[in-house]
């Protein structure tokens, strides 16, 4: 079965950090972008949060750019998520999606361009 699996959400103190990761199963993510996405109960959507391209060019949005960093290794056909100065409003289920597009806006793909998506973990911030 072709899927993503994810990991290591869970409860940390402001302040604190965490790593999340997605691992792709029956498939190489090599040769896909791979995003993070975040939802929270009564907010917008954002967007993607951090992406890193097929060819390991990464972006992250403003709001996160100097906390989290995204990251791939091939060789566990995962990619990670730092989170750094968690603060409350960092609270969310966090999602990790896939999609093929090799294109310099390789962070603009519409998430109905995804392929496949994660099942979600829930990331809470407090103290």
């Amino acid at each position: 079965q072709l899927q993503l699996v994810q990991s290591g959400g869970g409860l940390v103190q402001p302040g604190g950090s965490l790593r999340l990761s997605c691992a792709a199963s029956g498939f190489s993510l090599d040769g896909y972008a791979v995003g993070w996405f975040r939802q929270a109960l009564g907010r917008d959507d954002e967007g993607v949060l951090c992406i890193i391209s097929m060819n390991d060019r990464t972006y992250c949005a403003d709001s996160v750019k100097s906390r989290f960093t995204i990251s791939r290794d091939n060789a566990k056909n995962t990619v990670y998520l730092q989170m750094s100065s968690l603060k409350p409003e960092d609270t969310a289920v966090y999602t990790c999606a896939a999609h093929r597009y090799n294109t310099m806006y390789y962070y603009l793909v519409s998430q109905r361009e995804y392929l496949y998506w994660s099942q979600g973990t829930q990331v809470t911030v407090s103290s």
